[in-house]
């Protein structure tokens, strides 16, 4: 049995991945989807080309976890494509958000690089060549951020984390590439806060331009996929300048 692992597939990119992996693998048998809301998860079944397996959980505990690897244990299948798209974000200075509450910002941690980590660790034994992983980063990732500390280190980890993979499991003939968007019109913004910058506002994409672009970069074996010209610039920007330049700038914005 062929099979895509989708995560954080009731919203968003997640979900945006769901509808476009049928078309970009045409042989699969399954496509196992994750996360919390399974109603939303339900109505995805008549949205995909591709007879979904719901595992409807919450990658902040271990019960899915558990669940999915013993589906792995007993259907042994060849999982030829794992999208990490569950995280979240939440914007405010470090301080203003530690007060606020005293999880938000580990739980931050814990869902975007612990359970990305424990997702690849639990499928890679079930992939071989011509497999792919696909770990949702963001343009955030290319240097530290004011307001949105927490969120900009983790995507930093996840973008590195992906890199180190590429190196790692290219003998083994699997693909990795971080998906680095910048703002995505997506549900995103009602967690993080919505935007305020005019900037980030006039480079707000399409989530399925975004998801499209990944799966072609995928298959191009870029262990990078940026869409548009503003991130393209802001990735080259970022290794030019030096960082404490940047937060300065962004200060005054």
């Amino acid at each position: 049995m062929k099979i895509a692992v989708i995560t954080g597939a009731s919203s968003g990119m997640g979900r945006e991945f769901v509808r476009q992996t049928g078309h970009f693998y045409r042989n699969l048998d399954e496509i196992w989807v994750i996360a919390r809301r399974k109603e939303r998860l339900e109505r995805l079944r008549k949205e995909s080309r591709v007879p979904l397996r719901i595992f409807d959980g919450d990658l902040l505990k271990k019960q899915v976890y558990k669940q999915y690897h013993s589906e792995l244990k007993e259907w042994q299948p060849e999982v030829r494509m794992l999208v990490n798209a569950a995280g979240f974000g939440r914007s405010g200075k470090f301080a203003d958000l530690a007060s606020e509450s005293k999880k938000l910002q580990t739980d931050m941690v814990d869902l975007n690089c612990r359970a990305l980590t424990r997702m690849i660790q639990i499928t890679l034994p079930y992939m071989g060549k011509g497999g792919r992983i696909i770990n949702l980063a963001s343009a955030a990732a290319f240097c530290p951020q004011n307001g949105f500390a927490v969120y900009a280190a983790t995507k930093a980890y996840v973008l590195s984390l992906s890199r180190a993979l590429s190196s790692e499991l290219r003998t083994r003939g699997i693909i990795v590439t971080a998906v680095c968007p910048g703002p995505v019109d997506t549900e995103f913004f009602r967690v993080s806060g919505e935007l305020t910058a005019p900037l980030k506002k006039l480079t707000m994409v399409k989530a399925p331009a975004v998801v499209r672009k990944a799966l072609k970069d995928s298959r191009k074996r870029r262990e990078i996929s940026v869409y548009g010209v503003p991130m393209k610039a802001a990735h080259i920007g970022a290794k030019l300048l030096p960082h404490r330049l940047i937060l300065r700038a962004e200060e005054m914005l």
